[in-house]
């Protein structure tokens, strides 16, 4: 069996989750030889799986009627803080990401939530849960590691180091970011991510604002950043705050985890159904502060911090959603021999 997996994020826009799930998929495709593996190929395969939902999408999901999976990274409530004027945007929205979810055989909801905001849209299409992969050898940190992080971002070893990940959106939290860099300046903070909209992002002039008026303070911001610079900036840091507002199945945080840094989430609904562990969270930016003072001040609760990171990841093992991912492959492959065999009787499956 071959299957051709298709992203945008390709081509435009990869300082962002979704082009990091699509990266860390073909990775996990293309680890055993079970199974052929496409990326964005004119070649043709016997399933299509989409992680974005532009023209590409639709364009190449011609030649796949019934072999369609769609991963829904983004749901409708998505663009609350991510576009200027979302109100106005959202019934459009709301129906494309219909057209978008029932164009496709099978959709992979991330969490209860995504799969919730697919149902409510009213698609047609058959539902599958399947957490994002984490590829946590990619991730482990080292001496090496820190030291070349620290480097890059020009951070002495003694400081304390606060790490945010996101882009720079409202959405994200990152202006809670900064009142917690405000109020312990005694830590460096970095926000690493960029903003792929460009000028279509939310709160960008009163964020830039923001930026300018904190130069030469205590926190740094990184602009977007490879997928391969990552690692080092992960692991130079001591502790990651995840202020964000709107989540799905977040990849940040998780990364973070599995480089061993506590991690602190704000306190989501979305969560409490996502995570099967414990973790961390804060409901207001004192609690952020609060929480970054003890593990400042406090190496048990950094430590505790640690292992719950170290729990909270093993939900996201990629064996198993390999094994989930084929299952739906070998579904979409086997329903379409039977078709083909009901058509044409002489067209025997084995």
């Amino acid at each position: 069996m071959k299957v051709h997996v298709i992203s945008e994020t390709a081509y435009m826009m990869k300082g962002n989750g979704v082009h990091t799930a699509f990266v860390d998929h073909v990775e996990l495709l293309k680890a055993n030889q079970d199974l052929e593996t496409v990326v964005n190929n004119e070649e043709r395969g016997d399933v299509m799986h989409s992680h974005t939902y532009g023209p590409f999408y639709f364009w190449k999901g011609l030649r796949y009627k019934h072999k369609r999976v769609f991963t829904a990274h983004v749901i409708p409530d998505s663009i609350k803080g991510s576009l200027p004027a979302w109100k106005l945007w959202m019934p459009f929205v709301k129906w494309y990401f219909k057209q978008v979810y029932s164009y496709a055989d099978v959709c992979i909801a991330i969490s209860p939530r995504v799969e919730e905001a697919i149902i409510e849209t009213g698609a047609k299409t058959k539902i599958e849960r399947v957490y994002n992969p984490i590829p946590v050898d990619r991730w482990i940190c080292s001496p090496e590691k820190r030291r070349q992080g620290r480097e890059i971002l020009g951070i002495k070893e003694n400081e304390f180091v606060v790490l945010g990940v996101g882009q720079l959106q409202a959405r994200k939290g990152v202006e809670d970011f900064m009142d917690v860099a405000a109020s312990i300046p005694e830590a460096r903070f970095v926000w690493a991510g960029g903003r792929p909209f460009g000028p279509m992002t939310e709160g960008i002039t009163r964020i830039d604002t923001r930026i300018a008026e904190s130069e030469g303070s205590n926190i740094q911001f990184t602009g977007m950043l490879g997928l391969d610079k990552m690692p080092l900036i992960y692991a130079a840091a001591d502790l990651m705050l995840f202020p964000s507002y709107q989540e799905n199945c977040p990849l940040a945080p998780i990364e973070g985890a599995a480089c061993g840094l506590p991690v602190v989430f704000r306190d989501l609904a979305e969560y409490t159904t996502l995570y099967e562990r414990p973790y961390m969270k804060a409901s207001t930016t004192d609690e952020f502060i609060r929480l970054t003072r003890e593990m400042m001040s406090d190496s048990k609760k950094l430590e505790e911090g640690r292992a719950i990171s170290q729990a909270l990841i093993r939900q996201f093992d990629k064996h198993e959603i390999r094994e989930k991912l084929l299952n739906i492959y070998q579904y979409l492959y086997e329903s379409d021999l039977q078709r083909a065999a009901s058509k044409f009787p002489s067209f025997q499956t084995t």
